[in-house]
């Protein structure tokens, strides 16, 4: 269960005194999640029930980023995308803290995320990241992302010893530690805000519509393809034997550009770009493989995945990105 901060009943209600909602109603834990602590919070007044997400940023998330991550998501409701707003206090702060650590509370928005996302939903998230992108386009604020390629190519460096403890493949995959994918990464491509975590389990739907967008802590400043080509990696394959699935992929593609065409010099970057995505999804699991115990709570992800997704994009090229 991902909840690394348990706050008691009275410590939730404490926090949501400041806080326009009404009273505290019920309190869960959510156990999806690995980087920080969400409870879904039930609230009432005058009769009326209300639902938000109450997160408490643990460790791994910057507090002096959580500024640009809830501003962001205020520009991209008021825009109208499916974009959880920010619940501000009645002082009008983003956030305030528990236990010492910095927490917001976040609207509560409908859906499910899927496990096997069919074409249809593929393409309704290609449209939806591309509305995204074309939204932040006159968002204010910027963000070096945290786990840049150098970045992801010196935390493979610094555990490239132990990569026969995860599995041999890992070292006869990326012998490199992705230099030579570093080394030819485009620097001339159109750039803007992104959300570059877009997971199936980040997006919520009903049906084959989006409801939701969500977890923007990963968001930054960053080429607007690579998002695209990480959405494509995180969607594209199955999950019970990691075959890539064409449809899907073709789909997510093809919806991204009904709203925005890729131009030439983008498509032609996708494949080095998905391996770059790959990379970094590769460079964090190992990392949390090393420093997550054998024994704890939090599930530990094979980096193998996503190592293997990486040489597909390797060995395939342009054809990965047609039908």
């Amino acid at each position: 269960m991902a909840v690394y901060t348990h706050l008691t009943a009275a410590e939730i209600a404490e926090f949501l005194d400041a806080y326009d909602v009404g009273d505290l109603r019920s309190a869960k834990g959510i156990a999806e999640g690995v980087s920080n602590s969400n409870w879904l919070i039930e609230t009432e007044r005058a009769h009326a029930s209300q639902r938000f997400i109450l997160t408490v940023f643990e460790a791994r998330t910057e507090a002096d980023d959580l500024p640009y991550f809830l501003s962001l998501l205020d520009h991209l409701a008021a825009k109208g995308l499916p974009v959880p707003r920010t619940i501000h206090t009645r002082d009008g702060a983003l956030m305030r803290e528990a236990r010492g650590k910095p927490c917001a509370l976040i609207e509560f928005l409908p859906g499910v995320s899927v496990d096997e996302p069919e074409p249809a939903q593929a393409r309704a998230v290609g449209i939806a990241l591309a509305d995204l992108h074309l939204a932040a386009e006159d968002f204010p604020q910027s963000r070096a992302s945290s786990l840049s390629l150098p970045i992801c190519v010196q935390m493979l460096r610094d555990n490239a010893a132990k990569f026969d403890e995860i599995d041999p493949q890992l070292d006869t995959i990326i012998p490199d530690c992705g230099a030579g994918v570093l080394e030819h990464w485009p620097v001339d491509l159109p750039a803007g805000t992104i959300h570059s975590d877009l997971f199936p389990d980040n997006v919520l739907s009903v049906g084959d519509r989006v409801t939701g967008l969500i977890d923007f802590y990963f968001a930054c400043s960053g080429i607007l393809a690579y998002d695209l080509a990480v959405t494509h990696a995180a969607w594209s394959f199955d999950l019970a034997d990691n075959a890539f699935r064409p449809d899907v992929g073709h789909a997510l593609i093809e919806g991204y550009e009904s709203c925005r065409p890729l131009s030439d010099a983008e498509r032609g970057a996708l494949p080095l770009l998905a391996q770059g995505a790959c990379l970094r999804f590769v460079a964090t699991r190992v990392e949390d493989w090393f420093a997550t115990p054998v024994d704890g709570l939090v599930r530990r992800k094979n980096p193998m995945q996503f190592a293997h997704r990486l040489a597909f994009y390797r060995a395939q090229g342009e054809a990965a990105f047609t039908l």
